[in-house]
């Protein structure tokens, strides 16, 4: 999981959506280096976060401004999720995508045109980068730029996942992959239900792959 961003350049864990995409410059930039690296430690899988909850796309996104097109990396004309996934794909590595639901950019967020906003962003990374081995969410919710917080469609994007990705695990929050329920570093003992008993509706999505 390679967590890269506008706050690899802030400091911060969580950015409020307000960094000016003035500060994403990545100039030395070398993707193929870290696949590289992580193909010769072992590792068969690698996900990057396109998305964190301070809104910033680290795509060329056409639903937003918050993103590298308006930074100075590469004269706003980069793609850190096109080189990362070419990467992979050179190295034979499988390919994931975190894309944050909360968005503290966003002036939609809060209403229900932001599922629409969200489902658009989905569809850019669904279709344009090659299979996806996962998609992972987290459930994070807190207030937007408005003060609002999201009511996410869930059933919605993982329906638009199954379409477009139809052997992408979804992961943590979703049907294929649970979280283990904390981010300490290690899960429970034993693990025995597919989904927590408060989440069963969620099995009523269509499963992926077997």
């Amino acid at each position: 999981f390679l967590h890269f961003g506008m706050n690899t350049f802030t400091g911060n864990e969580w950015g409020h959506g307000t960094d000016s995409p003035e500060l994403f410059n990545p100039s030395e930039l070398d993707c193929e280096q870290w696949v590289k690296a992580l193909k010769d430690g072992g590792f068969k899988m690698a996900l990057i976060t396109a998305k964190h909850h301070d809104g910033f796309c680290l795509w060329p996104t056409a639903t937003t401004e918050y993103s590298v097109k308006n930074s100075p990396w590469k004269d706003g004309k980069g793609d850190v999720v096109r080189e990362f996934t070419d990467a992979c794909h050179e190295y034979d590595m499988a390919v994931g995508i975190y894309i944050s639901p909360w968005d503290r950019n966003s002036s939609v967020y809060g209403t229900d045109a932001y599922n629409d906003f969200y489902c658009r962003q989905l569809t850019e990374l669904l279709t344009q980068y090659g299979e996806l081995f996962t998609v992972w969410f987290d459930g994070a919710c807190g207030e937007g730029p408005n003060g609002k917080r999201q009511v996410y469609d869930w059933a919605r994007y993982y329906a638009l996942i199954r379409e477009l990705q139809p052997d992408a695990c979804i992961s943590v929050c979703g049907p294929d992959v649970r979280w283990c329920g904390n981010e300490a570093g290690s899960a429970r003992r034993a693990e025995w239900a597919v989904v927590p008993s408060e989440l069963c509706y969620r099995s009523e999505v269509q499963t992926g792959p077997s």
